[in-house]
């Protein structure tokens, strides 16, 4: 992986398409709508779709949907050629007039600042969807959720698999089960084909775990191993994944998780930071046996195995963070085992 130090080179390397993805491209058949593109994920994603296009010699519509509270994100996504429509997914008349696609990738919802407004939480994660399944009901969706749904499991299970029984913990992960159960409920009834996307931690370099964990220890600040490891995944690969999932979209739905093949110890991680920023490591809680793991074989025997493995990944957020890179001060909470995000 080339070293990243600039926002540029990031966004460079997030929205390069892959060969599949501009195999993909030439297969893909009609225009695409993405839901809550404002987002984390949503500019690069479709900056990768747009692309993925352009190298097929394709000029199916991309038409990027979000309230756009960042003017700068909504004006890099016309310079790269997707057209955008601001609009306030929880106005059910403003969904009702969005323009129909072929295709959906719906990824809005809400997770930070749950806890404190549990009501805007149910109604982004649970109403919206509804509304959104309605009024798509002739297009083929990929709805992102998240492993949040499954139980922890104790580190020598190996990670939730799709068949798994679901045990959320708190209003955030039951909120998100409710998404799904809202879009399975639609495709049912309408015969819509839908993919549930359960994506655990992707990173970007500006955020993520192991940018959580980086920051942690370059700050003094101690790491807390009391959930002992987690999986990863690189938001280019989450992007091309979620594009290509397009074609894997079933009736009745079908669930996929999202994730990297490799479970990082939470300890190890912040070691590897701790050597490679040269300064002391401070530990606190004692580490325990359950995590939320996500066992993603299904998504690489579809897909193919991510293109940036763990270890590259802990290498280029160390560079990032040693450059001075950006932060989207949005942390990942991933500590949290009651649910109370």
């Amino acid at each position: 992986m080339t070293p990243i130090t600039t926002d540029e080179q990031l966004d460079q390397q997030l929205t390069m398409p892959s060969a599949a993805d501009v195999a993909f491209a030439q297969r893909l058949e009609g225009d695409t709508v993405i839901l809550g593109a404002g987002g984390k994920m949503g500019p690069t994603l479709a900056k990768r779709l747009r692309l993925a296009l352009a190298e097929a010699g394709k000029d199916s519509g991309i038409l990027a949907i979000s309230r756009f509270e960042s003017a700068q994100a909504r004006q890099e996504l016309e310079t790269a050629g997707v057209e955008t429509l601001s609009a306030d997914l929880l106005n059910p008349e403003a969904v009702g007039q969005l323009p129909h696609a072929r295709n959906v990738l719906y990824l809005a919802g809400r997770k930070f600042g749950s806890a404190a407004d549990p009501e805007l939480t149910w109604a982004m994660n649970a109403l919206v969807p509804a509304w959104v399944a309605n009024h798509y009901r002739k297009s083929r969706i990929v709805a992102f959720s998240t492993g949040n749904v499954y139980p922890f499991v104790s580190l020598e299970e190996g990670g939730s698999v799709e068949t798994d029984a679901l045990a959320p913990r708190g209003e955030y992960a039951q909120s998100c089960l409710a998404r799904e159960r809202v879009f399975q409920y639609y495709s049912k009834k309408f015969d819509t084909p839908c993919l549930i996307y359960r994506l655990n931690y992707a990173i970007d370099l500006r955020y993520g775990v192991l940018v959580d964990i980086a920051r942690q220890v370059i700050a003094g600040e101690p790491v807390d191993i009391a959930v002992p490891a987690v999986n990863v995944l690189w938001q280019g690969d989450a992007n091309s994944y979620a594009i290509r999932s397009l074609e894997h979209c079933e009736c009745p739905a079908r669930i996929l998780n999202v994730t990297g093949p490799e479970t990082i110890s939470v300890r190890r991680a912040a070691e590897f930071f701790a050597e490679r920023f040269g300064c002391a490591l401070q530990l606190k809680g004692e580490p325990g046996s359950f995590a939320l793991l996500n066992n993603a074989s299904a998504c690489h025997a579809a897909l193919g195995y991510p293109s940036v493995s763990a270890l590259e990944l802990m290498d280029a957020v160390a560079t990032w963070v040693l450059a001075g890179g950006s932060s989207l001060n949005k942390i990942t909470k991933f500590q949290v085992m009651d649910g109370k995000f």
